[in-house]
């Protein structure tokens, strides 16, 4: 039964990794058509380049850092905060930067776990 599971992650992981490969060539194939490439195409090769990490890191070693996906959230709303342009009502821009900076705070939670200093006792 495990080895089954093991074996559907792996092909999950693979059907991840080939959408991903597309949705990262239908993107270069846009820029290319429009002769433009705009920051927020940038930042959603980003993403794509960071979910191809998240799959390398889960295969290799059976496991994701948290970090990741937290990264990946903060560089989807800079990339919200981009598309929306100035339109967007000056509230929202408040609650997408706040939201950056807990997920950024977040992050620098679970880096201080390694300090020395936070550690716990036992470890």
């Amino acid at each position: 039964m495990i080895d089954s599971i093991k074996l559907l992650e792996k092909v999950v992981l693979v059907i991840i990794a080939l959408a991903t490969i597309i949705a990262i060539g239908y993107e270069i194939n846009e820029m290319y058509a429009e002769l433009r490439v705009e920051l927020a195409d940038l930042l959603l090769l980003f993403i794509y380049l960071e979910v191809i990490q998240m799959i390398r890191e889960y295969w290799t070693l059976n496991r994701i850092r948290i970090s990741i996906p937290l990264f990946i959230a903060i560089t989807a709303i800079a990339r919200l905060i981009i598309l929306q342009g100035k339109s967007m009502d000056p509230s929202m821009l408040l609650y997408e930067g706040g939201a950056i900076l807990l997920i950024a705070i977040a992050v620098l939670i679970l880096k201080a776990r390694k300090i020395k200093m936070f550690a716990d006792a036992d470890e």
